[in-house]
């Protein structure tokens, strides 16, 4: 098998016969051997019917349903340990996304021997105000944080050779820092592609400001668990003892100060010090707390599964 397509979608009834036909239309005229993995993420519609219809009609075509709407990320999980190609493509089920950029994207991993490669769509049919600007935004503070030029971490279409899908954990919403999630890995030899981008046919975009600041979030989070993930202890330690010193350097400063210098003076309790010492000594201990109870999670199995499949395709 060298190509798998992973296509997780929501509500997406409408688009995804014309989809499929379009997909096999770009991919059998280049002779590639190919499957189509279909992830329902828990569509209120027809998309399981229609998914249901397809892979009977056709054997290269399979369908994952969840039990509810759990997320892209999860749904790109799913398809990911199902994905037997030796290239694993990433698209959206809208018809935003042309598949056939597929076979030239596979072209230009090979060529220059890439971990993964980004679709870039440089121009874009959605709404100014409400979409595009808030991308560029967010793309520029996710170069900034991430050190990764892409210009589109936001598109869907996307190329990885297989073991880089095979060796990252995508949780969340990291689905749109699959980039710097594999880099962080090790596959950093990563680029991008200029992508046509369609305008939508059917339905209505997921995007809104739920997702816009949802993203933000996610890429603080990226970049504490990047930096500090694999030992929280570094992190959590060294607040933790900075505010511990502080903490003693008071308690030792009004002990000094009440036993030698001011033996009659108002009760340590009354100074605004005994609390700043007590408050950081309290900070101090959480914060190791804290890096302990890390320390013990990131030793427990990482890649438990966070959605219900009642569905399959699959024999």
């Amino acid at each position: 098998m060298e190509i798998s397509i992973v296509i997780p979608l929501l509500n997406e009834s409408d688009s995804l016969a014309p989809l499929h036909d379009w997909i096999i239309k770009s991919l059998e005229k280049e002779k590639n051997s190919f499957e189509i993995i279909f992830i329902d993420d828990g569509s209120s519609d027809r998309s399981w019917e229609v998914i249901s219809g397809l892979s009977e009609q056709h054997t290269h075509t399979h369908g994952i349903q969840f039990s509810r709407n759990f997320g892209k990320s999860q749904a790109l999980h799913a398809g990911f340990i199902k994905a037997k190609g030796e290239f694993v493509v990433t698209m959206d089920a809208d018809l935003q996304d042309s598949p056939e950029e597929i076979p030239s994207m596979i072209a230009q991993i090979k060529e220059k021997n890439l971990d993964l490669i980004s679709g870039w769509k440089k121009k874009r049919y959605d709404s100014i105000l409400f979409k595009n600007l808030p991308s560029k935004l967010f793309n520029w503070a996710a170069r900034r944080v991430s050190g990764i030029k892409l210009h589109d971490f936001n598109c869907g279409l996307k190329v990885y050779k297989k073991e880089v899908i095979k060796n990252i954990q995508v949780f969340g919403e990291m689905h749109r820092y699959i980039p710097v999630i594999a880099a962080h890995e090790g596959f950093d030899k990563i680029d991008e592609r200029i992508v046509q981008h369609q305008a939508r046919k059917f339905g209505k975009t997921k995007f809104g400001a739920d997702r816009f600041l949802n993203g933000f979030l996610d890429l603080v989070t990226l970049w504490f668990i990047n930096g500090f993930g694999k030992r929280p202890m570094h992190f959590f330690g060294f607040w933790g003892t900075l505010m511990l010193l502080v903490g003693f350097g008071f308690t030792l400063y009004l002990g000094i100060d009440k036993l030698y210098f001011n033996t009659q003076s108002r009760l340590i309790t009354q100074r605004p010090e005994f609390y700043i010492a007590l408050t950081t000594m309290i900070l101090g201990a959480q914060s190791f707390i804290a890096g302990f109870l890390g320390e013990i999670l990131i030793r427990h199995n990482k890649n438990i599964k966070r959605y219900n499949i009642t569905k399959t395709t699959y024999e």
